[in-house]
């Protein structure tokens, strides 16, 4: 069958969906033939392209067209909006001529559900809606729009899409739990995790890199990541300001919109460290460089984002500390698991006396971190992928029978 995949974000795109839309889009055309309208790249990209009104390339057996949308760096947030109006308008009429089989949209640009579900039922075919990030909930409760009129407008449309989906794939229990309060029926929502690849073996971390990181600190807890609008930050920093005559760091690194706020709340604060992304090949370096790993979703957006580094922290075998409310998949999994503690979001003191309890027990800690790697073993990202391509078989197989799906 001919899959569509609507998405701005495709390799050479550097963003969490790229990574993940080529993978899906990959394994999809394993079996199939699948068209991916992308944008240009603007993700950071290690490649820029000159304009063209529509590029067309085969990367790996997946078509990809590329709609001459603008490409402003995405750190300007409303040239960014440039891009995904830009993109949506030369894309939507792009796919509805290519008449596929089945609609397959993912969250670039945030309004890509509502696109796809408009471009499934112009061409009377079934639409699967990828949620990565739930919006407008992640606009609102990140402080990067204000609740009004048009955000009302843009969460009904919103559920016109959820509901118009044959089938919506969510990422974690919780933000299934969001799904279906919104009025979706709790057979079209499914769980499929981003889960995690497992290297044969993990290498002896290099020591300059290691060491580079920790910054001499005895004891480091490590947030390896987007400094996005979805963490619990004030509260990390408060953390570490507690901590800052007990020799524990709190050491982020990454890149993200919050990044410049953050240095300056912990200007002067000798325990906390900020850090540039570290090239691909050193990322196992880095992973062994935290004695335990924060993932953290501030209190609220618990189903509106979910946090995917944390299947790579567990491959890499590393204890984790979840900062996030126990509602979160991260939370749960993490303490269901053993591997590791979870600490409310709006608890700086309790944030800080869970690292001196980690940091007090390195036998724990090992033990932690064992158990991290069996509980990664439940993710293999190749079953996850395999789990995907079957469930927009299956909708396609539903929607061919004859079964009818509410509109």
């Amino acid at each position: 069958m001919h899959i569509l995949l609507l998405n701005e974000y495709y390799p050479p795109d550097t963003s969490a969906t790229a990574k993940m839309a080529v993978q899906v889009a990959e394994t999809l055309a394993e079996k199939h033939q699948v068209t991916v309208v992308a944008g240009r790249p603007s993700y950071d990209p290690d490649e820029y392209y000159s304009y063209e009104l529509l590029r067309r390339d085969t990367r790996n057996g997946v078509m990809v067209e590329r709609v001459g949308s603008t490409a402003y760096p995405r750190h300007r947030m409303k040239r960014r909006v440039s891009n995904y109006l830009s993109y949506l308008a030369l894309a939507v009429p792009r796919a509805i001529s290519l008449r596929p089989d089945v609609v397959l949209a993912m969250t670039d640009p945030p309004f890509a559900g509502i696109a796809g579900a408009f471009i499934a039922r112009l061409a009377g075919r079934p639409f699967v809606y990828n949620i990565r990030d739930l919006y407008p909930d992640m606009a609102i409760g990140g402080d990067i729009v204000r609740p009004g009129g048009w955000v009302a407008r843009w969460e009904r449309m919103h559920r016109r899409a959820l509901k118009r989906a044959a089938r919506v794939i969510v990422l974690g229990d919780d933000m299934r739990d969001r799904i279906l309060a919104k009025g979706v029926e709790p057979g079209r929502v499914v769980v499929v995790r981003d889960g995690t690849s497992f290297p044969a073996s993990m290498p002896a971390p290099a020591d300059a890199v290691v060491q580079e990181i920790r910054g001499g600190f005895p004891f480091v807890a490590l947030h390896a990541g987007n400094l996005g609008f979805y963490g619990a930050w004030g509260t990390l920093l408060k953390a570490a300001e507690m901590l800052r005559n007990e020799n524990a760091a709190l050491v982020f690194v990454g890149d993200g919109a919050n990044r410049a706020k953050l240095e300056a709340s912990a200007a002067g604060s000798p325990n906390v460290r900020f850090l540039p992304f570290r090239p691909v090949e050193q990322v196992p370096h880095v992973m062994m460089a935290g004695d335990v790993h924060i993932v953290t979703v501030k209190r609220g957006l618990e189903g509106v984002v979910v946090p995917s580094k944390l299947y790579s922290i567990l491959a890499a075998g590393r204890p984790v500390l979840a900062v996030a409310p126990n509602s979160s998949d991260a939370a749960r999994i993490v303490v269901e698991s053993g591997c590791g503690l979870a600490a409310d979001p709006d608890d700086p003191a309790g944030v800080a006396e869970a690292i001196r309890e980690l940091r007090s027990d390195p036998a724990r800690l090992r033990t932690m971190g064992l158990r991290a790697r069996e509980t990664a073993e439940k993710y293999a990202r190749v079953n996850e992928l395999r789990r995907f391509a079957g469930i927009i078989e299956g909708a396609v197989h539903e929607n061919n029978g004859g079964c009818h799906l509410e509109s």
